[in-house]
């Protein structure tokens, strides 16, 4: 779970697959479905955001199996109608 500055820095310095994850939420729960989604491991950050998405995420992973792992964790969130996974090509 990354709460810290330091959390964060080292999952970054691990993390082989970075990518964005779009994510639609249910009417009127996006505070909720972030909250949820912060508390998941791998995930960097989490913002609420407006326009056709309700929280964009940015998350790291080891290897695409893990990325594929997290990305189902994220999709297993209650409230969220769909997601758009989008791999970080280059940094």
């Amino acid at each position: 779970m990354v709460g810290t500055a330091e959390a964060g820095a080292t999952q970054v310095a691990a993390a082989q697959v970075e990518a964005y994850v779009l994510v639609q939420t249910e009417v009127g729960r996006s505070e909720e479905v972030t909250a949820a989604i912060r508390s998941i491991a791998g995930v960097v950050h989490a913002d609420g955001v407006t326009g056709p998405y309700d929280v964009i995420v940015r998350a790291h992973a080891t290897d695409m199996m893990a990325l594929g792992r997290l990305i189902r964790a994220v999709q297993e969130v209650d409230g969220i109608a769909r997601t758009v996974t989008c791999p970080v090509m280059a940094e």
